[in-house]
């Protein structure tokens, strides 16, 4: 079994979705949860970390499963990638407040809030010491925030990907409903496939495939979790080639 290597994972991609963002709500911003996601951030940045930010926007907007289908795809997903911003530009003010360098990128043209990303500067963001969120998904529709999150990643040369969610990581089963699942600490891109385990959609998934991208599944919704899930081999799920 390969274990994770926390001495390896020096640049760090986070993804969280919107819905963390929500909290208990489930639309919008739970500031108690804001402010220890935050928290936690300076905490991994202050250990050496670079770190950069992928959010998705489903605390405001879902484009891709929003009710009324009836209306063209590509103007909810650019609403839904719109929503992605307007996360990522809270985070980087509150980061910011709290007396540590964040900033914003989006691959959609906004000039007058965020820059227009590039690997370039965000490259040197990252080596200046900043926090980078990266927003507005891939620019494009039909592409989730993972894909996102993989995407930068590699155009980045980051280490690895840290998925938070609200489960400890993957399982033989739902253990909701099957007591008898078993947790999964660490598994292949390939064991991922033949079990149908699902890590992420599949574009995502294939794209950390063919770049043997490690990506971490670990629960955010702990103090501290970020942290634990980046230097802990025994947080989380690790998934690799």
């Amino acid at each position: 079994m390969v274990v994770y290597q926390p001495e390896k994972m020096h640049r760090v991609m986070l993804k969280l979705s919107g819905e963390i963002l929500a909290g208990e709500k489930g639309y919008g911003f739970d500031d108690d949860v804001i402010d220890r996601i935050t928290n936690d951030i300076i905490e991994l940045r202050n250990l050496g970390y670079s770190l950069a930010v992928v959010l998705g926007g489903g605390n405001i907007f879902r484009g891709g499963t929003w009710k009324n289908q009836s209306l063209n795809r590509v103007v909810l997903d650019n609403i839904g990638m719109l929503a992605t911003t307007q996360n990522a530009l809270y985070l980087a003010e509150i980061l910011n407040k709290k007396n540590h360098q964040a900033e914003v990128f989006t691959a959609l043209q906004a000039d007058k809030i965020a820059k227009f990303y590039s690997p370039a500067q965000a490259m040197t963001a990252l080596s200046e010491g900043k926090i980078c969120f990266l927003s507005g998904g891939t620019g494009n529709p039909f592409f989730t925030t993972d894909t996102a999150a993989v995407l930068r990643a590699v155009e980045l040369g980051l280490d690895v990907v840290l998925k938070g969610t609200k489960v400890d990581g993957l399982y033989t089963d739902d253990p909701k409903k099957n007591p008898a699942a078993e947790f999964i600490r660490s598994t292949t891109y390939a064991e991922c496939l033949e079990r149908k385990l699902g890590v992420m959609d599949m574009t995502a998934f294939s794209l950390a495939q063919d770049f043997a991208m490690p990506i971490k599944i670990f629960n955010v919704t702990g103090k501290g979790s970020i942290k634990e899930a980046a230097q802990r081999p025994d947080i989380g799920t690790f998934i690799h080639a």
